[in-house]
């Protein structure tokens, strides 16, 4: 019964299951148009199109985008596909920042939207169009719902045939597409990646699994439902029912007091990820919004290496409690060692950070674990200002 409610189930047509597509539906190279209105401002040269998305309620639907590409730029080019956070849209500025990194970009809105002020800002807002399907407002009420009437339904349908449609364009490498989601974003991005292995790279910024049992939604929006509703929530729409079987890539980032995605969550996430494929960046410091904050380094310094052969970003993974092995292509900077004596509300614990003894002859970091520690893990900082961390352990 379990597959019934999974994404995966989505992609494959079963006896009974009409109403649902079949894979190839859903990777369908989607048609597209321009979006009247939103033409290239100044010399960026990026442009809203619309591109078909999946159906909802029995009509067609359209998802808003801003496409843009380095001028001059030797192609094939690599691309990424940027999805934005609660109370988001597709954001020119930010779309603009990657095509500046050497990038074509996709940026859509995932809420049935187009931006306001044409997207230059973190918070202009989207103004709602009559093709969009399902909004994120409604991701908790509509459980009971057909699953293809649903919001994440909709928006991983959105990245999945925004990574088709990009493939089919001639100046892009089909074979190095990426992608970034910041908070829901990354919600939707790791959905996404768990199910279209075509992907090169993730980057996943705040969001995470385990979200009825940790987050800032476990004790009000899941508080509301049954049992059997975040049951079917959790195997419809958690990526911890997922990244088990991803295949592609991931580079998580977040800080200890996130609010929304919050600690214990995001590192059982994380552990889901085959180590070969998983890189972590955990600060104390970060804040939870769209780029800048929602851009740190690490994330194009990733895609850089997984897409143009740049040089890897740091990695740590632990070997016991008190010390951990690392991997750096370039110099480290330092080594340090973050804790907490606080237990309760991961919001309101206080972290503290000493220095990490660094061997880098036998590349291990070490530290003393004070008796108090409630929580804990190491991060190694390379030349390029760029973090690598191990897994946050806790003494229970």
């Amino acid at each position: 019964m379990k597959l019934l409610f999974c994404l995966a189930a989505l992609l494959v047509l079963t006896p009974g299951s009409a109403e649902l597509p079949n894979r190839e539906a859903l990777f369908a190279l989607p048609n597209w148009s321009t979006a009247p209105g939103y033409e290239p401002a100044g010399t960026d040269g990026i442009r809203g199109i619309f591109y078909d998305g999946l159906p909802y309620r029995g009509k067609p639907t359209r998802v808003f985008a801003w496409y843009g590409k380095p001028a001059g730029a030797e192609e094939p080019l690599p691309a990424v596909i940027l999805i934005h956070g609660g109370g988001g849209t597709a954001f020119r500025y930010w779309a603009a920042l990657w095509v500046k990194r050497g990038y074509a970009v996709l940026a859509m809105d995932t809420n049935g939207g187009v931006p306001a002020n044409n997207g230059d800002s973190g918070s202009d807002g989207s103004i709602r169009h009559p093709d969009g399907g399902p909004g994120l407002s409604r991701i908790f009420r509509d459980i009971d719902l057909p699953p293809q009437e649903q919001w994440p339904y909709h928006a991983v349908g959105a990245v999945i045939r925004a990574n088709t449609l990009l493939r089919s364009f001639p100046e892009i490498d089909p074979e190095r597409i990426g992608v970034t989601g910041i908070s829901w974003g990354a919600v939707i991005g790791e959905l996404a990646v768990s199910v279209d292995s075509r992907f090169r790279f993730a980057a996943m910024v705040y969001g995470c699994g385990f979200l009825a049992e940790s987050s800032s939604w476990s004790q009000t929006e899941f508080a509301r439902l049954t049992p059997k509703q975040v049951e079917r929530w959790t195997l419809l729409w958690d990526p911890a029912s997922y990244l088990a079987g991803n295949t592609v890539p991931i580079l998580f980032c977040n800080w200890v007091s996130d609010k929304h995605f919050r600690p214990d969550s995001w590192k059982k996430t994380c552990r889901l990820v085959k180590p070969e494929l998983r890189h972590t960046a955990y600060r104390i410091r970060m804040g939870h919004a769209h780029p800048p904050s929602g851009d740190p380094p690490e994330v194009a310094v990733f895609a850089d290496a997984m897409a143009k052969n740049g040089e890897p970003l740091p990695r740590l993974f632990s070997r016991t409690s008190d010390c951990a092995v690392y991997t750096s292509s370039v110099p480290l900077k330092q080594a340090e060692f973050h804790y907490t004596e606080d237990a309760g509300d991961w919001t309101g614990r206080r972290w503290q950070t000493a220095p990490a003894a660094l061997d880098r002859e036998n590349r291990t970091v070490r530290a003393e674990i004070p008796a108090r520690a409630t929580a804990w893990f190491f991060s190694i900082t390379d030349s390029r200002n760029c973090i690598g961390s191990s897994e946050m352990e806790e003494r229970k």
